[in-house]
């Protein structure tokens, strides 16, 4: 496995709140009352505005559903992969960095034990090349 397949869970979390966000977005838009800010003078009535939003949320409510189905699986794949590891110091590493998602230097203070962020780096990407 290499750190790019072990990093498709940090990444795909990302992309959830991004879409959480953007969901959010779209239904403040669908309020009563709600401005729109595109610039242009209004030649669709409101219910063709309110008919594409509604169509647009569900759309990405369906995309978030979706994601988060792959985020449950690529979270069993990395657990499975993490646990078969027999060095429990490694084992932490990956738990910190890939499970967790937290930046080199956030394991190497969650460690501590004078490990520095380069240090545990290195560490994950020789046992990467080994195995």
């Amino acid at each position: 496995m290499t750190a790019q397949e072990l990093s498709k869970l940090f990444y795909l979390k990302k992309e959830i709140a991004l879409d959480r966000q953007r969901l959010l977005e779209l239904e403040a838009k669908a309020l009563p009352g709600a401005q729109v800010m595109s610039g242009l003078p209004g030649s669709a009535n409101v219910s063709d505005r309110l008919g594409n939003l509604a169509a647009e949320i569900a759309d990405l409510r369906l995309t978030i559903e979706q994601k988060f189905r792959r985020c449950v699986q690529e979270q069993q794949r990395l657990e499975q992969y993490i646990a078969d590891i027999d060095d429990s110091f490694i084992r932490l590493v990956f738990i910190c960095r890939f499970a967790e998602g937290l930046s080199w230097q956030q394991v190497a203070n969650k460690l501590g034990g004078h490990n520095t962020a380069d240090g545990l780096r290195m560490i994950s990407k020789r046992f990467l090349l080994k195995h």
